[in-house]
C-alpha cells in the first residue's frame, strides 16, 4: 500500500499528468508536415530526426548515467533523471507553444524539448541527492518557464545567437541550480559526505554517460541549424572535445600531487569543450579557434573542480553535488563571450551570407525612401542593421540577463523548495537510495565510512559490493 509520504509525489504527478493531457486534448496538433491530409511537403523529418535521436540519448542515457558517481544514489540518478526528463519535455512543448502561438508538434519540437529538459538536468545536478523528487518536478515547473521567456527574449528581442545553448541551457541551468543549492543548503549535508563518495563501479557507471555525451555533442550544438551553419557546428564542435580531453588529462594530472588521473575531472572536464564552443559553433571561428576553447575550457573546469568546488562548499555554502558550475557553469560563459568576441571580429568580407542568417539584426534594411531618376522612380535607400560591435554588445548583454534571471529564480524557487510539508531528505536520507526506492541488499555500499572512491585511509579497498564477475 502507499504510503502517506509516496503520495505526497503520486497524488500531484497524476494530476498534472491529466493536466498535460487535456492541455494537449485542446491544443496541441500535428505539424503541417505530419498531418494525413493537406499534407505540407517536402517534410523536415529526414534532416532532423538523427539529430534528434542523437540529442535524446545525451539526455536520457548521458546525463542519467553521469550522475551515477555517487555509491548510494544510482538508482535515483538514472530513473528520477528520466522521470524528469519526460515531466519537461511535455511541459516544455506547453510552454513554448504559449510563448510562440504555435500550438503544433514535430521533431524540431521535440528536439526543442529535449533542449529544455536539459536545462532542468543540469540544475539536477547541483542538488543531486539533496531533494526529493517532488521538489524537483516543482523546480522543473518554474524553472521551465523562465529558461524559456529568457530564451524568447534573448533570441526574439536581442536577436542573439546561441546555436549550442551554451548560455540559454548550461548557463542558465547551473547557476538556477547553484542558487537553489545555496538556499538548501544545511548542516546535514557536510555530514553526509561519507556517502557522497563513488566507488570503483560507480565510477565506471558514470563513465558511460560521459562516453556518451561526448560522441554526441556535436548533433546538440548544430542539431538545429542546417548547411553550412550545422557543417561548421559540427566541425568545431569535434575540435573543440579533441583538444578539451588531451588538455584534460594534462592538467588532470598536473594538479594531482602524485600526478594520477582523477576521475572525477575526467567524467566531466572532458566535456566541457562541447559547452565552451556552443555560442560560437556555427560562426567561422576557424578550426584552431575551435580547439583553442577547448583547451581553454579544459583547464578551467578542472581547476574548478580542484579548487572551486571546496571553496564554494565551505565559504559560500553552496554545495554543487555534481560540479556544475565547472562542467556547465564557467564553460557557458566561456562560450558566450566567445560568441561576443566572434561578433564584434565579424565582417561580410570574411563570413560571406552567412553573417547575415547568423546575426539577423545585423542583415540591411530597406526604408521606404523615394529616389527619381531619368525614367523612373524607385525605392532604393538601405539603413544598415547592427555593426559588429554593437551585435557583440547585445551577446555580452543577453548573458548578463541569463545570469540575472537564473540566480533571482533559483533563489525564489529554493525558498518554495523550503515548505516544510515537501518531501525534503535530511540526515541519512541524503544521498540515500533507500529514501525512495526498494533496494536489494547484496551489492549495496556502505553507507558512512567509505569516503571518495570507496577507499579508507589507509588506502584499502571496504567496498562491500559483491559483485560476480562473469
Amino acid at each position: 500500500m502507499a504510503t502517506v509520504k509516496s503520495m505526497r509525489l503520486i497524488i500531484p504527478l497524476a494530476i498534472v499528468q491529466i493536466v498535460f493531457l487535456i492541455i494537449f486534448g485542446i491544443k496541441i496538433e500535428y505539424h503541417e508536415t505530419a498531418k494525413p491530409v493537406d499534407t505540407v511537403k517536402p517534410s523536415i523529418v529526414g534532416g532532423l530526426y538523427p539529430s534528434f535521436q542523437d540529442v535524446h540519448v545525451m539526455i536520457y542515457i548521458g546525463f542519467g548515467f553521469l550522475m551515477t558517481f555517487l555509491k548510494r544514489y544510482g538508482y535515483s540518478a538514472v530513473s528520477i533523471n528520466l522521470l524528469l526528463a519526460s515531466f519537461c519535455a511535455q511541459w516544455a512543448i506547453i510552454v513554448r507553444a504559449a510563448i510562440s502561438g504555435n500550438w503544433t508538434v514535430g521533431v524540431m519540437e521535440m528536439l526543442t524539448a529535449d533542449f529544455a529538459a536539459a536545462t532542468i538536468l543540469i540544475s539536477f545536478g547541483a542538488v543531486l541527492g539533496k531533494t526529493g523528487p517532488l521538489q524537483l518536478l516543482i523546480m522543473a515547473c518554474i524553472e521551465i518557464v523562465l529558461a524559456q521567456v529568457n530564451e524568447h527574449i534573448g533570441v526574439h528581442i536581442l536577436h542573439t545567437a546561441d546555436v549550442g545553448e551554451s548560455m540559454f541551457i548550461h548557463a542558465f541551468g547551473a547557476y538556477f541550480g547553484l542558487a537553489v543549492a545555496r538556499v538548501l543548503y544545511s548542516e546535514d549535508i557536510e555530514r553526509a559526505s561519507g556517502k557522497e563518495g563513488a566507488v570503483y563501479h560507480s565510477d565506471l557507471f558514470s563513465m558511460i554517460g560521459t562516453v556518451f555525451l561526448w560522441l554526441y555533442w556535436p548533433s546538440f550544438n548544430g542539431g538545429a541549424v542546417e548547411g553550412d551553419q550545422q557543417h561548421r557546428a559540427f566541425i568545431n564542435t569535434y575540435l573543440s572535445l579533441l583538444a578539451c580531453t588531451v588538455t584534460t588529462f594534462i592538467v588532470s594530472s598536473l594538479v594531482d600531487k602524485r600526478g594520477k588521473f582523477d576521475m572525477v575531472h575526467i567524467q566531466n572536464a572532458t566535456l566541457a569543450g562541447g559547452v565552451a564552443v556552443g555560442t560560437s559553433a556555427h560562426m567561422p571561428i576557424q578550426p584552431w579557434g575551435a580547439m583553442l576553447l577547448g583547451t581553454t575550457a579544459g583547464i578551467i573546469s578542472v581547476l574548478g573542480y580542484k579548487y572551486l568546488t571546496p571553496l564554494m562548499a565551505s565559504k559560500l555554502r553552496i554545495h554543487d553535488t555534481c560540479g556544475v558550475n565547472n562542467l556547465h557553469g564557467m564553460p557557458g560563459i566561456l562560450a558566450a563571450i566567445g560568441g561576443a568576441v566572434a561578433a564584434a571580429m565579424s565582417s561580410k568580407e570574411t563570413w560571406g551570407d552567412s553573417l547575415y542568417s547568423i546575426f539577423t539584426a545585423m542583415e540591411p534594411t530597406m526604408m521606404n525612401t523615394t529616389m527619381t531618376t531619368n525614367a523612373m522612380t524607385a525605392n532604393v535607400t538601405e539603413v544598415m542593421g547592427r555593426s559588429a560591435m554593437e551585435q557583440g554588445g547585445y551577446q555580452m548583454a543577453a548573458l548578463c540577463l541569463t545570469l540575472a534571471i537564473a540566480i533571482v529564480g533559483g533563489v525564489i524557487t529554493g525558498f518554495i523548495l523550503k515548505i516544510p510539508f515537501l518531501d525534503n531528505p535530511t540526515g541519512d536520507l541524503l544521498f540515500d537510495d533507500k529514501d525512495q526506492w526498494n533496494v536489494a541488499d547484496e551489492g549495496f555500499p556502505n553507507s558512512g565510512e567509505l569516503p571518495l572512491n570507496g577507499k579508507s585511509g589507509d588506502g584499502k579497498s571496504r567496498d562491500d559490493t559483491q559483485i560476480p564477475m562473469l
